[in-house]
């Protein structure tokens, strides 16, 4: 795998994760330095009301506090908006609740590197080894990846997932066009839309190590529905 002059930044958007953060943030370097570069973390804190950003300075890991709770999308934005300023041409971005393995960054680098694709998505569906969600969010998760196989006859087992990977074009794409909650699938049809490569590789992921998720059942609901209609219209716009 050749890195060479390549500068990657490890993005992990996070609220209210103090539980997981650290340890989180632990595996991310241990992975990371057994790969043949330099990675960057930047961890965009939320508006957390408890000590995640304290936690994340005390591991010397660069950190961005947002004044309020904004949404995931708009924490990610900030860090693609970030990673665009600051010159990185690849960024890898996980999940703060310990459900994503840092052990599999090096395989979600590997088609970049390769320029077989403008994103790559570690999928928990390939092998399905590991957690596999609950049977709502699979139900929900299959309905998408259907929607995208008749919408763009792309194959895509996993559009939910937060494990993702994506090069300079992606970033800048991101950066100026991502929607501010429930953003993968809606950015998904995003890359597609433009025409750019998108492939999966396999993960294995784990339960949430501690603290909850901020999404239930009315939150599932609506997300459902929006991303269904922002699909539909993504369709008409082709």
């Amino acid at each position: 795998m050749n890195f060479s002059g390549k500068k990657i930044l490890i993005l992990v958007p996070a609220y209210n994760e103090a539980d997981n953060i650290g340890r989180v943030l632990d595996e991310i370097i241990e992975h990371t330095g057994t790969l043949p570069h330099t990675f960057d973390i930047l961890v965009v804190d939320d508006g957390s009301t408890d000590n995640t950003a304290e936690i994340v300075r005390a591991k010397g890991v660069e950190v961005i506090s947002l004044p309020l709770n904004c949404g995931i999308g708009v924490a990610l934005q900030t860090g693609f908006k970030f990673a665009l300023e600051s010159g990185h041409d690849i960024l890898v971005r996980l999940d703060a609740d310990g459900q994503h393995s840092p052990s599999s960054i090096g395989e979600i680098l590997r088609p970049l590197m390769a320029n077989e694709a403008d994103l790559c998505i570690a999928s928990r569906f390939i092998n399905r080894q590991g957690y596999q969600a609950s049977a709502v969010r699979r139900l929900g998760i299959a309905w998408f990846s259907f929607l995208i196989s008749v919408f763009f006859r792309e194959s895509v087992t996993d559009p939910t997932s937060g494990f993702q990977a994506m090069n300079r074009r992606l970033i800048t794409l991101y950066s100026s066009q991502y929607a501010s909650d429930y953003p993968e699938v809606e950015g998904l049809v995003n890359v597609l839309r433009n025409g750019l490569k998108v492939k999966e590789v396999s993960t294995v992921m784990k339960e949430r190590q501690g603290g909850r998720s901020s999404i239930d059942w009315l939150q599932s609901v609506y997300y459902a529905l929006k991303v269904t209609t922002v699909t539909f219209v993504s369709l008409l716009r082709r």
